[in-house]
């Protein structure tokens, strides 16, 4: 029997434990500068943030491909039973910020609009009025539309709602008002400030269908409530003197949608 050297017995058991040893040695290594981080919310964030941007970027054709056929096939089975087809023409989607909700409707070519869903907000910031500058944590009150998709967003998925709109500019104008603000996003995860936090299965739900049936094809009613159930009201002195407008244009469009009474609950 041939006995081994000292060192030839320690370059065998490297060989064989060589991944174990590296995983141990980037272990202690990186121990400290965890305990850093974690004891530093900041900082995580900001090395969350870091490493986000280095990691290789999807695309809208990346989400589609890797969730679309498991969401595609969600939306087959809640669109068929109302007799709708996949992708939909077209899709209106109510924020009502008061009850926490976030309304699905489709509307068929020379159809009336017809609910399919209704999902819980997680999380919005802010109360009734509208959005008027940066910082102000408010959710924008109004009639949108859906600018972009991003894939790469930091709540998982997110759609960006198109505040503000050519409405927002023209009154920020008139009353000298800069910096409005912007990035308003219906997004995925469980918190938001702004934004509308909908929980990442929700908001994969929501992208894929914008994908599918295009983002021109959406439209997005922001409102403080359900009109439908109360009034808009009068409103307050420190309101800005167009709000009432915007109010009304929310109220005609709501009334069009069906009655929340014969509206499926949330699901």
């Amino acid at each position: 029997m041939v006995k081994r050297s000292a060192a030839s017995r320690v370059r065998v058991f490297v060989n064989r434990n060589r991944r174990r040893l590296v995983a141990t040695l980037l272990l202690v290594t990186l121990l400290p500068v965890l305990a850093v981080v974690y004891s530093r919310p900041g900082l995580a964030d900001a090395i969350l943030i870091v490493a986000q941007r280095m990691a290789p970027k999807k695309t809208v054709a990346d989400v589609q491909e890797q969730l679309g056929a498991a969401n595609r096939a969600t939306w087959k089975q809640r669109l068929a039973p109302l007799g709708l087809e996949y992708p939909p023409s077209s899709v209106i989607l109510v924020c009502l910020k008061e009850e926490k909700r976030l309304e699905l409707y489709v509307s068929p070519k020379g159809k009336a609009p017809v609910h399919v869903e209704s999902f819980p907000i997680l999380a919005a910031s802010g109360g009734p009025g509208p959005k008027l500058r940066e910082g102000d944590r408010q959710v924008p009150e109004g009639i949108y539309g859906i600018e972009s998709l991003n894939p790469n967003s930091r709540f998982h998925l997110s759609l960006r709602i198109n505040y503000p709109n050519a409405f927002d500019r023209h009154m920020a104008a008139a009353e000298g008002r800069t910096n409005l603000g912007g990035d308003v996003m219906i997004h995925g995860s469980n918190v938001s400030i702004g934004c509308l936090a909908m929980g990442d299965p929700v908001a994969e739900r929501l992208f894929v269908l914008a994908a599918d049936t295009g983002i021109r094809s959406f439209r997005v009613l922001m409102c403080p409530h359900d009109f439908r159930v109360k009034p808009a009201g009068t409103p307050k002195k420190s309101d800005p003197v167009w709000l009432a407008e915007v109010y009304s244009d929310l109220v005609a469009e709501l009334q069009k949608l069906p009655s929340p009474k014969t509206a499926t609950g949330v699901r």
